[in-house]
Formats: structure tokens, C-alpha cells, sequence
């Protein structure tokens, strides 16, 4: 460590400490959110997603997540997707495993698709994972609309990300904010302490909320737009009019709307709709005016307004009172996408900064290897749980090369002790056949999977393995190992 890592590490302790006794609390972690709706109408993704995921920023996200809508539903497309990977989770998944990302989980719904990566070093630190889905489209009965959502412990904070596609049209808003409302009051999770999305520390909202530009002509839309002067349409956004009317849409934030309308574009082009208007039942068509449509938004939970007993309460502490555990979000960057056109709309992408105090940062098992490992040889791993969870004897400990992809993507696994639970700080010794090891050498991990709660919940530090020189020689394994040609 450097001496400036080292002054600046003593900055922050001396920090911390003054307003802890101060009687305030300040977080202490900062971590990074990307993340990216769209409407890619029914598209498959033939394009790079170098650019949508932006790959080359420094430092790199800790969380990835993506929300879709309009993905392929077509009844054999979604028997298929239920088989094996959707074409979009495999695009986005193959972008983000060889930078250290894993996809924790996703939830679909006909067109809507929510999928949530994060950097290995935090699985395990990722716990109590839900997710649902509400329908509000076609009575209900259809997933065309509604939204999607996954909830999880960050740290021990509860965050909650929900991808919404509702009700299409200009003169369908309050029909719009009526489903928002009716998906926050009527989604609910297994969770004692979080049950409904608003009683999260933190919620993210987006999606194709289809909220319009009211009252403006098209020449006047697109002359503002083609100006620069977008502020000129904010007052008739149709999301920034309702928010000043419902006190439940005022608690979500959103940002500057500095980027261009994100609907209704040409395929494969920047140019806004020119198609011909077409008629349908005897009623005019027309051309579809530009609006922000693709939106995303934060709320942190609002504190609980003071009840009478505790009003008297307060009146005689002459300082409010401080979150242990506080977190703050801070929006870095509210974009579109031009560069991709397989749509009608344009990808939005937002970056966060969500600053909190960790409620903890111990995993809940350790798992380490032991000694050195080499393919053709048996093996030996420890484990130890070293704090009382819903283990059981149906978990087992993966081995990853580094760069895997989700949970199931291991080389090999080994079942856990079967006939009692350990005890706790308990180091219990486990040997691999050799059989099992890979051929292939290189870095790999050993992860912890819970199966009560479908998560991994230890992971080794990367080690790595020997490959088979005799099965090199013998020719049983390529010659280009690991991407190294030899």
C-alpha cells in the first residue's frame, strides 16, 4: 500500500470516528449501479453490447442491471427460451463473464426480462434473492404488460429493482400511474422485514413507462428537439406533470432528461418515425410523436413520520435522530444510445453511486483449498460456517474457473458432509477425487452454494491448478490452454 493509500485510509477512520461520536453516521463504502433499459421489440441482438454496458469505464460497475422489454414472446420463441438461454441473457452474459461478472439471478415475463450481474468478490455478500412479476396487461391475464422484479440484501441493505412496460397511447397516463400503483401495493415477497416493494432501504424504477409529450404539435417537438432545446418539453412530460399531482410518484428521483426522446425512431437509423399513417377500423393513423418513453428512477425510503408519543419525544432531544446503517444515491449519468437501431427505441443507460455502511462483511461460509492442486491428483478443500444460516445437507461447493457465468456454470461440485449440519467455526475437511479436476490448468475459485438460499454464500480466493503434463504430451487436451497458445 501506498503512503497516499495509507493517508487517505487514515482520513477516512478519523472521519468516521469524529461522527460516531458525534452521534452521526457517514457510509463508508461506495459502489457502482449500471443500469439499461429498452424496448427492443421483439429484435434479436445482432449488435456489440461493448457500448450498451460501456465495458471500458473506470472503475468498472460492481452491479449490473438490465431490463427489457418487448423481448421475442412469440409461444414457440418462449417454450424454447424456457428451455435454454434467451438470445439477450446469452449477449449480456457472454459480454460480462470474462470481466468477473455473474449473473445472480433474472426474472421474465413474456416480453419483460430482468437480469441482475455482479462482481464475483460480492456473491456472497448478495443474500435472501426474490423475484415476481405482475401482470396488468389484457385484464391481466397476459404478460404484455405489468412489471418484474428482484430484491436482495446488499450488505444487509434491501434494494429492489423493478422493470415496468405499462399501458401505450397519449391519453392513457392516468391509466399508466394507476398500474405503477397497483404493482407497488400488490407485489410481495417472502421476506418478514421488506414484504412490498416501498418497504426497501432503496428501489429502482424503469422501464417503458410510455409516458408521452402532451399538448405539443410534431413541427414544434421536433424543431425543440433538433434545437437542443429540450427544456422546452419537460413541462408536458406527461411523468413530470403526474408526479406533481401524486404524493406516491413524488418520492421517486429522477434526473435531468438531457438526452434526446428515446421513442419512435426508424429502424436502423437516428431519423424519428416517418412512416406513412395507416388506418385501422375507419380511424386515422398517425405518425408517432417523439416522447421519453424508457425512464429510470430511484426512491430511498422516506423516514416514518413521528407519531404523537414520539413528537413528545423529540421535543426533548435537540438533534434528529441518525441511521446507524445510512445510504445515499447519487446519479452519475442519465443517457440514450443512438449508436443501436434494431429498435424503434433507443437504449437509456444510468449510472449510480450508492454510498452505505455495511451491515456486514463476513461471508457465511469460508471455503479455501488446500495445498496445491494438480490435475490427475486427488484433492483436499476445507469449509467452516461461521455464522448460523439455513444450511443443509443438500448444498454443495463448486469449483469455477475464473470467468464463470452463474452458479451452475462449475467444472465439477462436491456434496457437503451429509450426515449432520457443522457447527459453527467448525473446519470440516472434504477430499476431491482426482477424476474431477480439471485437465485444464489455470485460476480457478471454489464457491459455497446454499441451497435454501439459492445463493452462493462463501467463495475461496482465486488458486491455481496445475494442468496434466502428461495429458499435454499424450495429446488429450488442445495445446492452447487458457488462451495461451503454446
Amino acid at each position: 500500500m501506498s503512503s497516499d493509500d495509507e493517508a487517505s485510509e487514515e482520513v477516512s477512520r478519523t472521519l468516521e470516528e469524529a461522527f460516531q461520536l458525534c452521534g452521526r453516521f457517514i457510509p463508508t463504502d461506495a459502489f457502482r449501479i449500471h443500469i439499461v433499459t429498452w424496448n427492443v421489440a421483439t429484435a434479436e441482438p445482432s449488435e456489440d453490447a461493448t457500448s450498451l454496458l460501456q465495458l471500458d469505464a473506470q472503475p468498472p460497475p460492481d452491479l449490473y442491471v438490465i431490463g427489457l422489454q418487448e423481448v421475442n414472446a412469440t409461444p414457440v420463441r418462449f417454450i424454447t427460451d424456457l428451455i435454454s438461454e434467451d438470445s439477450w441473457s446469452h449477449v449480456f452474459t457472454n459480454s460480462l463473464a470474462p470481466r468477473g461478472f455473474v449473473k445472480v439471478t433474472s426474472v421474465r415475463m413474456q416480453g419483460l426480462l430482468l437480469l441482475l450481474f455482479a462482481k464475483q468478490i460480492h456473491l456472497p455478500y448478495i443474500r435472501n434473492i426474490q423475484t415476481t412479476y405482475t401482470r396488468t396487461g389484457v385484464f391481466g391475464y397476459w404478460g404484455n404488460k405489468g412489471g418484474v422484479s428482484v430484491r436482495f440484501s446488499f450488505y444487509g441493505h434491501m434494494i429492489c429493482f423493478l422493470n415496468c412496460h405499462l399501458a401505450a397511447h397519449m391519453n392513457n397516463a392516468l391509466q399508466r400511474v394507476d398500474e405503477f400503483e397497483y404493482i407497488l401495493e400488490t407485489q410481495d415477497f417472502d421476506i418478514y422485514d421488506t414484504p412490498q416493494i416501498r418497504d426497501h432501504k432503496v428501489v429502482f424504477w424503469f422501464g417503458d413507462l410510455n409516458f408521452r409529450i402532451a399538448d405539443h404539435g410534431l413541427h414544434f417537438l421536433r424543431s425543440s428537439i433538433n434545437s437542443g432545446r429540450l427544456n422546452l418539453l419537460w413541462g408536458k412530460d406527461q411523468l413530470i406533470m403526474m408526479k406533481k399531482k401524486e404524493a406516491f410518484l413524488q418520492e421517486f428521483e429522477e434526473g435531468p432528461l438531457n438526452f434526446k426522446p428515446t421513442y419512435k425512431f426508424d429502424r436502423n437509423s437516428d431519423t424519428y418515425d416517418t412512416s406513412t399513417p395507416k388506418t385501422w377500423l375507419g380511424l386515422n393513423g398517425k405518425k408517432r410523436k417523439p416522447a421519453w418513453t424508457d425512464r429510470i428512477l430511484w426512491r430511498i425510503k422516506p423516514k416514518p413520520l413521528p407519531s404523537e408519543e414520539d413528537d413528545e419525544k423529540a421535543s426533548t432531544s435537540t438533534d434528529e435522530e441518525q441511521d446507524e446503517y445510512p445510504v445515499l444515491v447519487t446519479q452519475d449519468k442519465y443517457t440514450s444510445d443512438m449508436s443501436y437501431g434494431v429498435s424503434d427505441h433507443k437504449p437509456v443507460i444510468a449510472t449510480f453511486s450508492l454510498e452505505l455502511r455495511k451491515v456486514f462483511d463476513t461471508p457465511l461460509v469460508r471455503v479455501s483449498p488446500v495445498g496445491i492442486w494438480s490435475a490427475g491428483q486427488d484433492a483436499l478443500l476445507t469449509y467452516s460456517v461461521l455464522e448460523d444460516f439455513m444450511s443443509s445437507t443438500w448444498d454443495w461447493i463448486g469449483l469455477y474457473k475464473v470467468g464463470f457465468k452463474t452458479a451452475s456454470d462449475y467444472e465439477t461440485f462436491v456434496w457437503v458432509r451429509e450426515n449432520e449440519l457443522p457447527e459453527i467455526n467448525e473446519v470440516i475437511q472434504i477430499s476431491v477425487d482426482k477424476g474431477q479436476i480439471p485437465l485444464l490448468g489455470g485460476q480457478y475459485v471454489l464457491g459455497y452454494y446454499s441451497t435454501n438460499m439459492q445463493s452462493i454464500t462463501g467463495l475461496s480466493d482465486s488458486f491455481q491448478i496445475l494442468e496434466s503434463k502428461h495429458a499435454v504430451m499424450e495429446g488429450l487436451v488442445p495445446e492452447d490452454i487458457n488462451g495461451v497458445n503454446k
